[in-house]
């Protein structure tokens, strides 16, 4: 990619998918400003490459994100709700989305990527985390902006990063329907090709990894594979969850995710994903193989 590279803006950078996605944008020649809440915090904790520029700023702040955004071509959004959150609290990706999407107008820029989820068409229950994304999505389609979205499987990551505890997995439920489970680096070469896609027409992307497993067989892989100590694989029963769900907004949350994870039926749907921006390699054996 030459010199004249868009220039992007990403938020949610230090996440454990921002971060990968901003490394692969850095990586394929972008010009990338991340948007932290204390850039010198961040310098000193994250591992995010030396060439990113870091800004002051955050989603709840219209004039800070215009002024942010202001001489860049793309916003790249990657925002996650807290576990903790309740259904009261802010909503950061739909109240989120419209300061964006104002501070954008105001900044003139030309594309917002955005990662949304295909777990998010579960109608499985109602539940307002799921409500927040599908009407971050409408704002943004209306807005006239051109967009490109990503609906992703699951990510290898949360493996590792939210459900294993010391030595073991831990799972909710006994899983029914398979996922196409996805690296967040494959999908950050997959966001880097997207973005440098010509014209401006808005785009949408089914992301999936290369292979179909249960939320068990996913755990069951990683431990096997995992080399650096023994793992161990266990579940804890839905109904539990459901019941300290009412009194705690972080079990609340784990009852309707890992209900979601286990019963939405997902059929391969990536074909003109993998067709236009290449199909992810790396396994969930791949990733626990190499996993530091």
């Amino acid at each position: 990619m030459s010199s004249a590279s868009p220039r992007i803006v990403v938020l949610g950078s230090t996440g454990m998918l921002g971060a990968p996605v901003t490394h692969e944008l850095v990586s394929a020649g972008y010009a990338v400003t991340a948007l932290v809440r204390d850039p010198s915090a961040t310098r000193a904790s994250h591992r995010l490459p030396s060439s990113v520029h870091l800004v002051a700023g955050d989603v709840n702040d219209v004039n800070g994100l215009t002024a942010a955004f202001r001489g860049h071509d793309i916003v790249y959004v990657s925002l996650s709700v807290p576990v903790t959150a309740s259904a009261s609290a802010w909503r950061v990706e739909s109240e989120g989305m419209k300061n964006i999407v104002a501070a954008a107008r105001a900044a003139d820029i030309k594309r917002i990527a955005y990662l949304s989820s295909l777990l998010h068409r579960y109608d499985g229950f109602r539940w307002w985390v799921f409500d927040m994304k599908r009407e971050a999505l409408t704002i943004l389609k209306e807005s006239g902006i051109p967009s490109t979205i990503f609906y992703p499987s699951n990510f290898i990551e949360s493996i590792p990063y939210r459900s294993r505890q010391g030595k073991r997995i831990n799972l909710a439920g006994s899983p029914r329907e398979k996922a196409y489970w996805i690296a967040a680096r494959d999908y950050g070469k997959q966001v880097a090709r997207a973005l440098a896609l010509p014209g401006d027409e808005s785009r949408e992307y089914v992301v999936q990894g290369p292979e179909p497993l249960t939320a068990k067989e996913a755990a069951e892989q990683f431990a096997k594979h995992y080399t650096k100590e023994k793992l161990s694989v266990g579940a804890a029963p839905l109904g539990v969850l459901k019941v300290l769900g009412l009194f705690s907004p972080l079990f609340n949350y784990v009852w309707h995710i890992s209900d979601a994870i286990n019963n939405a039926r997902e059929p391969f749907q990536a074909e003109t994903t993998w067709k236009e921006l290449g199909k992810p390699e790396t396994t969930v054996a791949d990733f626990a193989a190499s996993f530091q």
